[in-house]
């Protein structure tokens, strides 16, 4: 056991950690953004996504913390290794190079501690916007649920929440991005032309699944929440 803790303390043990906790990450996106396009199926459909998770009760609880400790855990790892590579190399470099080959610094590589910042603040605004945000009531199946689809609705049809979350889901492209292709590589897959193609895989998967995200607030803000795509 000694050995296991002094190996994840390392660098190498940090970054594979690192991968590992961003890809969980990664696929709880896919999940969230799959929940919040029902947004534009029937009236209900949104609130009835919502209320079923509400109604998992403690075992809710359970995957908001599981999630919590993942995105903290990914955070502390992620500022560890900044912080050891900004300590090694303190004065920086005008170029980026690399022993060996092509050096794989990248604008969305050389950002992460900041597009990581900024989603980490962001994070917290969003779950006091929406998950403590204050609701009107509906019924859904005969029982009283928050009318979450109502709240969306109206926070996207201001400017600073439609835009904001906007830029933020941008900036997110570019950590997803990078991230996605370096858990990969930590996992091994760094080497010839695999790592070319998990590295577009990666950017494709980033800007797929932002652009996701993106689409839902900008679209509701430009046709007032009264778009085709938006049943009543």
């Amino acid at each position: 056991m000694p050995s296991l803790i002094k190996a994840l303390k390392s660098q190498v043990g940090r970054k594979l950690m690192t991968g590992i906790t961003g890809i969980g990450l990664m696929l709880f996106l896919i999940g969230h953004l799959l929940g919040n396009l029902t947004v534009f199926g029937s009236p209900d459909a949104f609130n009835l996504y919502t209320k079923k998770l509400e109604s998992l009760g403690p075992l809710l609880y359970v995957i908001e913390a599981g999630l919590a400790f993942f995105f903290l855990y990914h955070t502390v790892l992620g500022v560890s290794i900044w912080l050891k590579r900004r300590k090694a190399r303190p004065e920086g470099y005008d170029t980026y190079k690399t022993k060996g080959g092509p050096s794989h610094q990248s604008l969305a590589s050389r950002s992460m501690i900041i597009t990581g910042s900024v989603i980490f603040i962001f994070l917290f605004i969003h779950i006091a916007s929406f998950k403590f945000g204050a609701t009107d009531t509906v019924m859904i199946d005969g029982e009283p649920a928050r009318d979450l689809r109502a709240l969306i609705i109206e926070k996207f049809t201001t400017p600073a929440y439609a835009f904001g979350y906007a830029f933020v889901m941008l900036l997110a492209i570019l950590h997803l991005s990078h991230g996605f292709w370096s858990a990969f590589t930590s996992l091994g897959m760094k080497h010839g032309e695999g790592s070319k193609k998990v590295q577009a895989f990666a950017y494709g998967f980033g800007i797929v699944l932002m652009l996701g995200f993106i689409f839902i607030p900008l679209y509701i803000y430009f046709t007032g929440g009264e778009g085709s795509l938006i049943s009543y």
